[in-house]
């Protein structure tokens, strides 16, 4: 009979618990905390409710026999794994309340996939600002996680009323057609499935992607009626250029340009036509269980177990005053596999932590933030001053540093938990070469050719959130997360403003003048950054891809993990890795 294990079974089975119950008096300590976790989520709840239900009622698309975006992803991706992601972006603030775009990460037919799809209650699916910018980071995602990119396209062209807002800057509409070629040129597919009138933009966003499904009433052209008709030379418009305008649409409107029968039957650029809207999603489903993707056996370390405290602790054990400490370890044993961490050097580097937990079963990074106070740390500062959590100092960025370069090494993807106040600084932290120890970091993370994603817990704050594979880590992060309580400034407002104005009140109190107009405008400044740094607004302006609530990070974690190890480049003999011996010594 044969016997079989999984990898590095020793080291993986049975890793080091960590955390513990909350007990009774803990969890009616944290009622109130529980309270201001909820008004934050309501608050993003409404924003979400906002977004889902701009442009024209779904009834209205349902009385026309039709499916909105929402139904789609609800039909086309596996129950309970979508993880939505960019639901509030919308950094021009446009009138319609979102970029006319909906996606994520989710599996269909058991195999991870980024989707997107316009919302065809916006304008019909129409190019607006900020949409080119999101369907980008949607891109990065699929380029950087070597999944498959699935997208539902329904789109109308460019909004023409605000053409220069979308045409044609280095990253604007035209980027994305771009960016599907290096996907098909690196070999990752791109499915799509083609809903009604795409013309002009609309077409090139239809044909570029790699395998064409289409609803029989769908049609992709370079140009649709209007713009057939609209070939005006005289510069103007005038009763005689108005009648042909009209001659010309009564003759198109017949039949659009690009229709299926000129696509299926003489082009065959529609590999697929389907006379349901169903039916285009089912043979998406089709092509997806073709796709390569390993069994999660492969890598496997040991069998997926729920982490052994409820996710729900999070809203309790998570501060909303950004002020106070706790014990990070607590919020990771609500995020592992069996509440279990293999921890990499925990005595130097003390306000960071760094090691491999179980996520699903498979191998995974993770990097976070310490809180708290730590006397007699850091060294170089010989006692001048305590060390405090959220800060970095040398041995910790060293150890970070080291850490991912090993990642590198073992193909581990990483997991950055942050909430970081920024680096240390002044004399005795440039003289530590902090400087340089923060960019090392910066360029170990580019060294390696790994998938990372970031949850900034609560603060992303200076260069911290940077060397912390922050949004900007372009290579390398899949997508980055916040929370209901996550703030994300260059300083804190109230640091910002004494930076700003300190010497002004000097300057104002040595003229003797009445330093009221002066205190007025710091705590405007402050105001301003606590506006400018809140979750919704993080969300709107593209900071973070998604709020999350605590309770579900774990899922995202589960999906990050469960794409990075389908992917064709997730190979790693695990009996070889170095990370597990380096930590056991």
């Amino acid at each position: 009979m044969a016997r079989k294990q999984t990898p590095l079974r020793p080291y993986f089975e049975k890793m080091a618990d960590i955390g513990k119950a909350l007990s009774d008096a803990e969890v009616k300590r944290s009622q109130e905390n529980v309270e201001l976790v909820k008004e934050q989520v309501q608050l993003i709840e409404k924003e979400t409710e906002r977004v889902k239900n701009a442009g024209i009622p779904a009834k209205k698309v349902h009385e026309r026999g039709g499916m909105t975006i929402y139904d789609r992803l609800d039909y086309l991706v596996d129950a309970g794994t979508w993880a939505p992601l960019h639901t509030l972006y919308n950094p021009k603030e446009n009138e319609e309340g979102c970029t006319g775009v909906v996606n994520g990460i989710g599996r269909i037919e058991g195999r991870w996939a980024v989707v997107i799809g316009f919302d065809n209650k916006v304008m019909a699916g129409a190019w607006i600002a900020g949409q080119s910018e999101n369907i980008l980071m949607v891109t990065d995602m699929a380029k950087r996680l070597n999944v498959p990119l699935v997208w539902l396209t329904n789109c109308s062209g460019v909004k023409l009323m605000e053409q220069e807002t979308v045409y044609a800057g280095r990253r604007s509409s035209g980027a994305p057609f771009y960016r599907h070629a290096d996907l098909n040129h690196l070999g990752i597919p791109i499915l799509n499935g083609i809903y009604g009138t795409n013309p002009a933009g609309g077409g090139y966003q239809g044909i570029s992607p790699t395998i064409l499904l289409a609803h029989d009433g769908a049609n992709i052209a370079v140009g649709g009626a209007g713009i057939v008709g609209g070939m005006n030379p005289k510069g103007h418009i005038d009763v005689e250029a108005a009648q042909a305008l009209i001659d010309a649409t009564r003759n198109f409107k017949a039949k659009d340009p690009g229709r299926v029968e000129t696509h299926f039957d003489q082009t065959a650029y529609f590999r697929e036509v389907h006379d349901t809207e169903t039916g285009v999603l089912d043979g998406i489903k089709d092509y997806m269980r073709m796709m390569p993707a390993y069994d999660p056996a492969m890598f496997r370390v040991a069998a997926p177990v729920p982490p052994r405290f409820p996710v729900e602790d999070l809203n309790m054990i998570l501060p909303a005053n950004q002020k106070r400490p706790y014990d990070a370890i607590q919020i990771l044993a609500r995020l592992t596999d069996n509440s279990e961490f293999m921890e990499y050097r925990p005595d130097y580097g003390r306000e960071v932590y760094a090691g491999i937990a179980k996520v699903d079963g498979f191998p995974v990074a993770f990097i976070g933030n310490r809180q708290g106070v730590f006397p007699g740390y850091p060294e170089y500062a010989k006692g001048a001053y305590p060390a405090v959590g959220g800060k970095h100092y040398r041995e910790g960025l060293i150890k970070q540093a080291e850490f991912v370069t090993l990642c590198g090494r073992d193909n581990l993807p990483i997991v950055w938990m942050q909430d970081t106040t920024g680096i240390d600084v002044g004399d005795l932290a440039e003289e530590a070469e902090l400087l340089a120890l923060g960019q090392s970091l910066v360029y170990s993370i580019e060294q390696t050719d790994l998938s990372m994603m970031c949850v900034v817990l609560r603060k992303g704050t200076a260069a911290a959130h940077y060397i912390m594979c922050g949004p900007q880590a372009n290579n390398n992060n899949a997508f980055t997360l916040g929370t209901p309580l996550t703030e994300i400034y260059v300083m804190h407002g109230e640091t910002a403003a004494a930076a700003s104005y300190a010497r002004r009140l000097v300057k104002e109190q040595d003229s003797g003048n009445d330093l009221g107009p002066v205190i007025g405008k710091m705590n405007q400044m402050i105001q301003d950054y606590q506006e400018k740094s809140r979750p919704a607004y993080c969300a709107i302006s593209g900071f973070v891809d998604e709020i999350v609530q605590l309770p579900d990070l774990r899922k995202y974690v589960q999906a990050f993990a469960g794409a990075n190890y389908q992917n064709p480049k997730s190979i790693t003999p695990v009996h070889q890795m170095l990370l597990p011996r380096i930590i056991r010594g």
